[in-house]
């Protein structure tokens, strides 16, 4: 494997000023796997969902080049599902509904297969199941990535802050950069994650684009204006397997690959939205991306007179 994910796979139930979807599939790692295919065939998701999961999803995410043999199904368990509802700016939202069902006693086991790959990303989970995942990596991958969110810096924030030591990379939005910190100034919120273990921090700010900080150098990456966004859920996930994906196929990590991993992860992200779910990543094609691709590359190319 050159790429494994920890993240959920679920059912959700959407509703936005442009419609309402019914149960559809979701999750972090649903989003974040399909995003990394379009760049690697050769990855793994380790996950659990409950016997009333569709197989046939199961079976697409195989022809991606997906390996599930880390997805758990406990018998007469029932999937994760998760309702909510986008107020009019797509920007905040409601939870109607969460029912963690299988995903609450989820205690994931990696295979043995898996134990080498040298990309990790830790999807939205609890800081000790993200940690739980690291410590069974029989070799210390060249890239472990995390995302988190506000919830665990409210109930669970030392779980998190030991879990931040062992990662290269914390990706978060603008809001939980400032949470865990307590420092508004984004540069300096980026520096306070840094002294707590990553040596690399994403900081997503929605339609206003993504900024990169390492110790000595700082990358912004635009958004691309889009005249609707029809679905924001998933789109943090998607941006975070479009950069892994784009990362675990590079022959050197550098802060230029980084650059880049972050307009793939963007481009990726704002076909997400287009859609209900899964499903604008679904139909996507690498001509389509690659399009797109060169539409943020020309966002901020200029030349100095």
């Amino acid at each position: 494997m050159q790429l494994l994910t920890v993240g959920s796979v679920a059912f959700d139930a959407i509703e936005t000023p442009f419609g309402k979807s019914d149960k559809i599939v979701g999750g972090a790692g649903t989003y974040i796997s399909l995003a990394a295919s379009f760049f690697n065939r050769n990855q793994a998701l380790v996950s659990v969902v409950g016997e009333d999961f569709p197989s046939d999803v199961l079976d697409a995410m195989v022809n991606r080049g997906i390996d599930i043999r880390g997805i758990q199904i406990p018998e007469g368990g029932k999937t994760f599902f998760w309702a909510g509802k986008y107020h009019n700016d797509m920007n905040s939202r409601d939870t109607l509904v969460t029912e963690l069902n299988v995903l609450g006693t989820f205690d994931p086991v990696v295979p043995m297969e898996y134990r080498n790959a040298p990309f990790l990303m830790l999807g939205n989970l609890s800081p000790d199941v993200q940690r739980k995942v690291v410590e069974q990596m029989a070799v210390r991958p060249k890239l472990i990535a995390m995302d988190t969110m506000n919830f665990w810096m409210d109930i669970a924030l030392d779980e998190l802050h030991k879990t931040l030591k062992l990662v290269d990379l914390l990706i978060v939005n603008d809001e939980e950069a400032r949470q865990l910190t307590g420092e508004y100034a984004l540069k300096t919120a980026a520096k306070r994650i840094m002294d707590l273990g990553p040596r690399l921090v994403i900081i997503k700010k929605g339609e206003h684009g993504a900024l990169l900080f390492s110790a000595d150098e700082v990358f912004y990456a635009p958004a691309l204006p889009l005249e609707e966004v029809f679905d924001p859920t998933g789109a943090g996930d998607t941006f975070a397997g479009g950069l892994m994906g784009y990362l675990s196929i590079q022959e050197e990590l550098s802060f230029d690959s980084m650059k880049k991993a972050v307009i793939v992860g963007s481009a990726l992200a704002s076909f997400c939205v287009e859609k209900f779910g899964t499903q604008r990543l679904e139909e996507l094609t690498k001509n389509e991306l690659d399009d797109r691709i060169k539409a943020f590359y020309s966002l901020s190319q200029f030349e100095l007179v």
